[in-house]
């Protein structure tokens, strides 16, 4: 589709209305009603995953001279400062902002394009703005109740981590954030223009997260060419502005003009492209789809729809694990001399040593993050679904499990392809025990694909449901993360499939408890599908 000619805020709708704003109350509180699950999630998430820092970092390095320690260990380390930017200070809350700032602005980021695309694009795709549009709603309403949806989650956010950390400097707590939620707010006008350019919601979450790897490739780039930050790559990158704020290490607060600068003309652009096309319309051009015969399975029009999902994932992975790979040599120099570190690492990659622990604990954090593209790979089933786009599929001699399959073989599949292409990059990088470094990573795909299995059990028994599987993804992820650094008991730590997984390189192999994992997860699979098969489609 081309974008169309400019026509009245009246024309093809009747009942509708010439102020472009009207409704504007109505849908935002529509949008919070639909996200009164998912929006928090995300918020309390990310605002644990911050306030939990200071209590873990104090005990990890515990005295002054671990801390200067850590301080000089960043400052001659180009590497660790690409992974975690530079620190400023060595203080709880500077160490707080180092450890957690870049990874909750990401997490801000995710769920700020996600909220605007769902509440723009996706409304279109479905049809179900075209249907609200019919009466008194402004042109502009359904824009501005998702930007303003987006607004009070991220608002939320940073009032939580502010009021969180406040104990620890009111200054620093305000600016980390603030940081946070100008990330957020970003990538939320960011999305909000990529919903006005491209054809579908996959496609502009597809694009807005590909600026959003873009945005932490560049801050990794200039944090490691200088050793404060202060490089031109940190300078282009929302991620690297919110550590030029320099939370709890001498604010500088003249650098939120750039997160409201970009927020502004970002939103000015998605308004004007909003004015300018017709409900359903798009600017970029659609490609033309292949020739008979290229399509000829289900499972080739799932491997066509997913295969650039695929591939940025993949892309990931294999530079992650190059970047994880280049560290574990370094491992023990991170935690200098700080028992408590090693202590937790230990517990976290096993117990035969640091570097072994090093490997085993950064790949079972690739495969918690390979958790989460299965899991959006078997949930692209409902959004075909809900969308109409199954049922023509499915009115050929195509049955609902075959056209499930087709799906389930990119999800558990793919996984499986993940940890390969991240077991080669983190090799490279290691440079030693190739054999031992894939096995660490190939052991996580069990797991990986229960997580996928639990969300084809919703898919297909609960389908209004099946979102939940993000939470219990999250959950998942959450636990793995901080559980062992926040002490957790082993039975709320075993709740995760990945803390059964043998702790490779450093333990013997056990082949009871990766078979037990796929056992279960075939279980959850076919009960999945089972329950899909006699249901009804909603159509």
């Amino acid at each position: 589709m081309t974008a169309a000619a400019p026509v009245p805020a009246t024309a093809g709708r009747p009942g509708g209305t010439r102020v472009p704003l009207a409704g504007t109350g109505t849908l935002l509180r529509l949008a919070l009603r639909r996200d009164r699950v998912t929006i928090p999630v995300w918020v309390a998430a990310n605002a644990l995953l911050v306030l939990s820092m200071p209590g873990t970092l104090e005990s990890l390095y515990d005295t002054p001279a671990a801390r200067a320690g850590l301080v000089r260990q960043l400052e001659a380390s180009a590497s660790l400062r690409a992974m975690t930017g530079p620190l400023f200070g060595d203080s709880p809350g500077a160490l707080t902002a180092w450890r957690a700032g870049v990874y909750a602005a990401l997490l801000a980021a995710a769920m700020s394009l996600l909220v605007v695309v769902r509440h723009t694009r996706d409304e279109e795709e479905s049809g179900r703005q075209e249907l609200t549009a019919s009466g008194a709603v402004g042109r502009r309403a359904p824009l501005t109740a998702a930007l303003l949806t987006a607004a009070l989650a991220n608002g939320l956010l940073a009032l939580l981590v502010a009021a969180g950390l406040a104990g620890h400097g009111a200054a620093g707590a305000v600016a980390l954030g603030l940081g946070v939620a100008g990330v957020g707010m970003v990538f939320a006008t960011a999305a909000a223009v990529a919903a006005q350019l491209t054809e579908s919601a996959r496609l502009a979450r597809g694009l807005t997260a590909a600026v959003l790897g873009a945005a932490f490739v560049l801050r990794a780039a200039g944090d490691s060419a200088a050793a404060d930050g202060d490089s031109a790559g940190t300078w282009l990158s929302p991620l690297g502005w919110a550590e030029h704020l320099r939370p709890f290490a001498g604010e500088r607060w003249a650098v939120l003009a750039l997160f409201a600068a970009a927020v502004l003309v970002q939103g000015a652009a998605a308004y004007v492209l909003a004015g300018r096309r017709d409900t359903g319309m798009s600017f970029l051009p659609a490609r033309p789809g292949p020739a008979d015969g290229r399509l000829g399975t289900a499972g080739a029009l799932a491997w066509r729809l997913q295969r650039g999902s695929l591939l940025g994932w993949g892309t990931g992975f294999l530079l992650a694990g190059a970047v994880y790979g280049g560290l574990a040599e370094g491992a023990a120099g991170l935690v200098g001399d700080s028992g408590r570190a090693r202590e937790i690492i230990e517990r976290m990659g096993g117990e035969t040593g640091l570097t072994d622990a090093f490997v085993s604990t950064t790949t079972g954090m690739l495969g918690l993050v390979a958790a989460l593209f299965a899991v959006a790979s078997v949930l692209r089933l409902s959004a075909e679904e809900s969308s109409g786009r199954a049922e023509p599929v499915l009115a050929a001699a195509v049955g609902r499990v075959r056209w499930a399959a087709g799906h389930l073989v990119v999800a558990l599949g793919g996984s499986v392809l993940l940890m390969l292409l991240a077991g080669a990059g983190f090799a490279a990088g290691y440079g030693r025990d190739v054999p031992g470094v894939l096995a660490a990573c190939l052991v996580q795909v069990p797991a990986v694909w229960v997580l996928g299995a639990a969300a084809v059990l919703l898919y297909g028994a609960l389908p209004r449901a099946a979102p939940a599987a993000w939470a219990v993804a999250v959950a998942v992820l959450l636990l793995g993360w901080i559980g062992p650094a926040l002490d957790l008991p082993s039975a709320v730590l075993h709740a995760s499939p990945f803390a059964h997984l043998p702790k490779l390189p450093g333990e013997a192999m056990r082949w009871g408890p990766p078979a037990a994992l796929t056992g279960l997860a075939a279980l959850l699979t076919g009960a999945g599908l089972a329950a899909l098969r006699r249901r009804d489609l909603a159509s």
